[in-house]
C-alpha cells in the first residue's frame, strides 16, 4: 500500500514540476489584451510573415534531414543486425557521441571546413549552407534514429527474412525498400518524429549559420517582446508533445496489428 502512495506522490509531483510552469506561461500568453484572456498573441504569432517563413523552412529541412537519416541509418542498422553484430558496440558507440560533443563545436568545425577559403566552400551559397544545416541536424538526430530503427530491426528475423527473399531472386534494393524497411516502419516513423521535434526548436547550427530557421525566430521574439515568446512556447510544446503523441499512436497501432494477425 505505501509503495502505490509513494508511486501517486511522485506521479503528482512530477505532473505540477512540468504542468504548472506551462500552465503559467500559457496564462501569460492569453493577457495581451489587459483585463481579459484572448488569443490575441497567438493570432500575431500566426499572422507574422517571418513566424511562417521561418516555420515552413525549418519544416521542409526537417523532411530533408528524415530522408537523409533513413538512407544513411537504416542499410547500416541493416548490416549489423546482419552479418556485423560484432561491431554494435562500435556502432553504438558512434551514434552516441552527438550527445558527448555540443552542437557549438559541430557547428563551429563545419565552418572552419567548409567556409569561403576551404577545398568545399559549402557556406559560399544559401544551398551549400542549407545542405550543411541538414547535415548537422542529421548528426543531432543521430542517437534518436539508429536506436529507433535498431530496436525495430531487433524484433524482426532479418536473416531469414533475406535469405528468403534472396531465394525469390530479389536484390539487395529490394530486401530493403519492399522487406526490411516495410517490417520497421514503425520505428523508422518514430525516429522521424523525434527527429522533426528536434530540427525544429533547433538554435545553435541555424543561428551561427545565419539560416532562417525557427529556432533562431524563437530567441529574436522573446528578446524583444512580451506575450507572443509565451505563445511561441506554448506552440513548440504542442508541436514536441504531438510528435511524441504520434510515436505512442503508430506503436499501438502495431501492438494492434501483430495481435490481429
Amino acid at each position: 500500500m505505501s509503495k502505490k502512495i509513494w508511486s501517486w506522490l511522485a506521479l503528482v509531483f512530477g505532473i505540477l514540476y512540468f504542468g504548472l510552469p506551462l500552465l503559467g506561461t500559457l496564462e501569460f500568453s492569453l493577457k495581451m489584451r489587459r483585463g481579459v484572456y484572448s488569443l490575441d498573441a497567438y493570432a500575431a504569432v500566426l499572422n507574422d510573415p517571418q513566424f511562417r517563413a521561418t516555420f515552413s523552412y525549418s519544416v521542409i529541412m526537417a523532411l530533408f534531414t528524415i530522408v537523409l537519416g533513413v538512407i544513411i541509418v537504416v542499410p547500416t542498422a541493416y548490416w549489423v543486425q546482419l552479418k556485423y553484430r560484432r561491431l554494435r558496440p562500435f556502432i553504438e558507440f558512434i551514434t552516441l557521441l552527438p550527445l558527448v560533443i555540443p552542437p557549438i563545436v559541430v557547428v563551429f568545425g563545419y565552418i572552419r571546413l567548409y567556409n569561403t577559403s576551404s577545398w568545399l566552400p559549402l557556406t559560399g551559397s544559401a544551398m551549400g549552407t542549407n545542405i550543411l544545416l541538414m547535415f548537422g541536424y542529421a548528426t543531432l538526430s543521430l542517437p534518436y534514429m539508429y536506436r529507433a530503427v535498431d530496436t525495430g530491426l531487433r524484433a524482426i528475423d532479418v536473416r531469414t527474412l533475406t535469405e528468403a527473399a534472396e531465394s525469390l531472386g530479389a536484390n539487395w534494393l529490394t530486401i530493403m525498400t519492399r522487406v526490411i524497411m516495410p517490417n520497421v516502419l514503425v520505428a523508422i516513423l518514430s525516429g522521424a518524429f523525434l527527429t522533426f521535434a528536434i530540427v525544429i526548436g533547433e538554435f545553435v547550427m541555424a543561428a551561427l549559420l545565419n539560416r532562417p530557421a525557427f529556432g533562431p525566430y524563437l530567441q529574436i521574439m522573446g528578446a524583444n517582446r512580451a506575450y507572443e515568446p509565451a505563445a511561441l512556447a506554448v506552440i513548440a510544446f504542442a508541436i514536441t508533445w504531438a510528435c511524441m503523441g504520434l510515436i505512442q499512436l503508430v506503436t499501438r497501432f502495431q501492438k494492434f496489428s501483430r495481435v490481429a494477425r
